[in-house]
């Protein structure tokens, strides 16, 4: 299975620290976001990788290179223009191939033993399968429900409404044919996997944590702060 590390984005929350580097290079712990990340998977299995990359993303080729550094094997996807994250896939396809893959989010923090995914949804049927957290505070109402007893790791229906409501944790396996019909060009994944949703053809999993949103700068350095301190 291959993973795609989505690292496209503008970092416009986090300026004046991405006035000059792409948010994926901003380090936690020592070392950058997207580096956490990478190690993650390789230590799971996951070495085929793909990374998109618009804002500033010469400077993450050049800092990443091919990926041999740190045991994986990189393919670069980038946009002119940030193309969102249904449009960013959409674009990476041909480097993905035509079976379920890994998504992760390149402006997350966590530790989650990615092996589980590599293992158990390398044939998924489903169009999709989420990771779902605990909601943070910028995020009070959650993004979905679980149809289905809420203990880690245990796959449940996933549902457009209902409670308890849990957050998108931005680690998700998708299936190729989520992407079908869809035009090249500018699309948000939400509408795709909702509408997946109301199909029943999307499970997901809660997952208790550590996991953090790296969406600030006052995120960014608490979570440095834990790092260094031995909390996370």
């Amino acid at each position: 299975m291959k993973a795609m590390i989505l690292a496209a984005g503008l970092g416009t929350r986090m300026r004046p620290l991405t006035d000059h580097l792409p948010k994926p290079l901003l380090e936690v712990g020592g070392k950058p976001l997207i580096v956490w990340h990478i190690e993650s998977l390789v230590r799971a299995g996951f070495t085929e990788l793909v990374i998109n990359h618009a804002w500033l993303g010469a400077k993450l080729e050049a800092a990443l290179g091919d990926g041999s550094a740190l045991g994986a094997r990189i393919h670069w996807s980038p946009e002119g223009e940030p193309l969102e994250t249904a449009g960013g896939i959409l674009q990476a396809l041909p480097l993905l191939g035509r079976t379920p893959f890994l998504v992760v989010n390149g402006d997350i923090w966590l530790r989650y033993d990615f092996s589980h995914l590599r293992t158990g949804f390398a044939h998924m049927e489903k169009q999709a399968h989420l990771v779902l957290v605990n909601n943070p505070p910028h995020n009070p109402r959650g993004d979905f429900a679980l149809d289905g007893r809420m203990f880690a790791g245990v796959e449940c229906i996933v549902r457009n409404e209902g409670d308890p409501r849990f957050t998108f944790a931005g680690v998700s396996v998708l299936h190729p044919s989520l992407f079908d019909g869809l035009a090249p060009g500018k699309h948000a994944l939400a509408p795709l996997l909702r509408e997946a949703i109301a199909q029943e053809q999307v499970t997901g999993e809660y997952f208790a944590g550590p996991w953090v949103d790296v969406g600030t700068p006052e995120r960014l350095g608490e979570l440095d702060q834990q790092i260094r301190s031995g909390l996370l």
